[in-house]
């Protein structure tokens, strides 16, 4: 608000935009930063009341009206009311228009079609209000799940479509931006709560304490994570300019000394065991208002001359791909390095907390997990990764290789029996090993892995995405490629699981049922690769024509899409059939085995007392 009344006119005019009015820019500013907040707020205050409060395992799947439940239900109907209130102002706003174009009868719907920003608060407003409706008639702890879910997406959908989106490197800063909003809401948004629940009366607090250690060691890290996303994103918003040449490097120096200040204020209240977290609150405000008074502003990457393939991807690519290219030519896709990153971490750190327990975890599983996630890192880090958005063929490859491949290798991990290993039971407080065991018993996961379920969405999601739009509206933006290559993976493990994973899910097949469920998914992958080759249209030719890359041969490049869809979707397959056929014999000897042992020691009490009638038998008929 108070860049609109300093810069006035001259924000809008650096970027050639009509200025749409001093009381327009400062209402839409105001907007902009209390749903910032209510949304760190309401995610916040999700985290608190799901993972925060020390409960029974007996009753830790029931809700109880604690202060920050409260906070919760309040927070989110603002959230659902501000942003709202974002759709109708940015509609004009946005375009460079007064509010008061929106008193013309039919000025509404084009002004809300013409950019992303209307569209995207309209997201957040769904995304708040079902956050608000789970909040509100949620009387179990599964019931805010889809609540934290949606409000994820909601507070997303403002920024990925913002200023991160424009620009050389916006790859880069797109990713850093959504991790950096991650850890703000779920890991910071906690601290505020935590913070304003000391001003409620003393006896409603006493009842429903919070695990403050666990609160500061998750603020802290979030701290972190949001000061090193900080630094990304200054690199990529000041594109080469010094911080002290332009208000939004001003801007970021003031951010970074406030996170500074935050990490030394949550490494303070955890070393010396104290609660500072209003202060802590006070400066995670005052970073959420600066962070929006910069989204007025624009930033030194919107003046940098971009090429056409810069503004689709980000980057560009100059040389037709080659081997050595593809092995060596590495661009950072920093979303899937941190999850990869993360899968890898956690599961060595709980492999290192059985083995301190003196138990045993096989290392088979172990490196098939590490695999699995060292195959997510190249296929979207190396040469693969940067040459999938401008070919075809090498997008399939890298498709494959996470909708394929990885998730054979991570269904062999094991990772939920891990968690539940490693998570031990206590009687006295709900934890990880109950949080887990109320997800999987929970009925909205069994009927999302339902094999019919996964099967359709596996195997449709591949027509469904090819063979119509949304693919080529999908690489055109880099959120969008990015939501794409996680449904890959995530639908990916969904059916390796049921197919041959080490969890149990929650409604399992027989093994002669796995086998049908592999050879159905056979001809059907094969013949969406056959339908690839023989198109007669180009699949997002229009997008791959906007690129203008001489040495691409779009025609030639969807054939070999559809080469590397069949070989790359069959081996796969087949190894998973092997994998399963090994794993059934294996269990029918583990039975047989079980079976003979009692007979073997002697035990077999069924087969003595069979023998036992028989000989009673022979008798009557020899008295007789």
């Amino acid at each position: 608000m108070s860049a609109n009344l300093l810069l006035g006119a001259s924000v809008f005019e650096d970027i050639h935009k009509g200025f749409p009015g001093t009381g327009t820019a400062v209402t839409a500013a105001a907007l902009r930063g209390a749903a910032d907040l209510a949304a760190v707020v309401s995610l916040g205050a999700v985290v608190s009341v799901l993972f925060l409060h020390p409960r029974t395992p007996r009753r830790a799947d029931q809700l109880r009206f604690t202060p920050d439940m409260s906070v919760l239900t309040w927070a989110s109907g603002a959230w659902v009311v501000l942003a709202a209130a974002n759709v109708v102002v940015s509609a004009p706003e946005s375009n460079g228009l007064p509010l008061s174009r929106l008193a013309e009868l039919g000025a509404f719907g084009p002004l809300y079609t013409f950019g992303y920003m209307p569209r995207a608060w309209t997201v957040t407003t769904a995304g708040a209000l079902v956050l608000w409706l789970c909040t509100y008639w949620g009387t179990r702890w599964t019931t805010l799940l889809p609540g934290l879910w949606a409000g994820v997406v909601g507070a997303l959908a403002p920024a990925v479509v913002g200023q991160v989106l424009v620009g050389p490197n916006h790859d880069v800063g797109s990713d850093a931006g959504t991790i950096q909003l991650l850890a703000a809401g779920l890991l910071l948004g906690p601290v505020i709560i935590a913070a304003g629940i000391r001003w409620i009366p003393r006896r409603s607090s006493q009842k429903a304490p919070l695990n403050t250690d666990l609160l500061v060691r998750a603020g802290l890290l979030g701290a972190w994570i949001v000061l090193a996303m900080e630094l990304v994103l200054m690199w990529f918003m000041l594109a080469g300019t010094a911080p002290w040449d332009s208000v939004t490097g001003t801007l970021f120096l003031i951010r970074l000394a406030l996170l500074a200040a935050l990490v030394t204020t949550l490494t303070s209240a955890r070393r010396r065991n104290t609660h500072r977290t209003l202060e802590a609150a006070l400066l995670i405000v005052l970073w959420l208002a600066v962070g929006s008074a910069m989204t007025r502003i624009p930033p030194p990457q919107y003046f940098v001359p971009t090429s056409i393939q810069q503004v689709f991807m980000g980057f560009e690519v100059t040389d037709p791909p080659s081997l050595g290219i593809l092995v060596w030519d590495w661009r950072v896709n920093l979303l899937f390095a941190a999850l990869a990153a993360t899968g890898i971490i956690a599961y060595m750190a709980m492999m290192i907390i059985l083995r301190r327990r003196g138990e045993h975890w096989p290392f088979g599983r172990a490196l098939a997990w590490c695999t699995g996630w060292l195959v997510v890192l190249v296929a979207t880090n190396s040469g693969l990764g940067r040459y999938s958005a401008p070919d075809l063929g090498i997008h399939m490859a890298v498709h494959m290789s996470l909708s394929m491949l990885t998730p054979i290798l991570l269904a062999h991990g094991g990772i939920v029996t891990l968690v539940l290993r490693t998570a031990r039971t206590d009687r006295r407080r709900a934890g990880v090993h109950t949080w887990v065991r109320q997800i999987l018993d929970w009925q909205a996961l069994r009927i999302l892995c339902h094999p019919a379920v996964v099967f359709v969405v596996f195997i449709g999601s591949y027509y469904a995405l090819y063979f119509t739009s949304l693919f080529e509206l999908m690489m055109r933006v880099h959120w969008a490629h990015q939501l794409m290559n996680l449904h890959f993976l995530v639908t990916g493990y969904a059916f390796y699981s049921l197919l041959i994973g080490l969890d149990r899910p929650p409604l399992p097949l027989p093994h002669i049922g796995k086998l049908g469920y592999a050879l159905a998914a056979m001809p059907l992958h094969a013949f969406f690769a056959v339908a690839i080759t023989s198109s007669d249209a180009l699949i997002a030719g229009t997008y791959y024509q906007y690129l203008e890359l001489p040495w691409a041969d779009l025609w030639e490049t969807q054939e070999a899409a559809g080469a590397v869809a069949l070989i790359g979707g069959e081996i796969p397959m087949l190894i998973a059939i092997i994998a399963l056929v090994i794993q059934w014999a294996r269990q029918d000897s583990a039975e047989t085995r079980r079976g003979n042992r009692p007979l073997d020691r002697g035990l077999d009490t069924e087969f003595d007392a069979y023998n036992d009638m028989l000989e009673k038998l022979s008798d009557r008929e020899r008295t007789s």
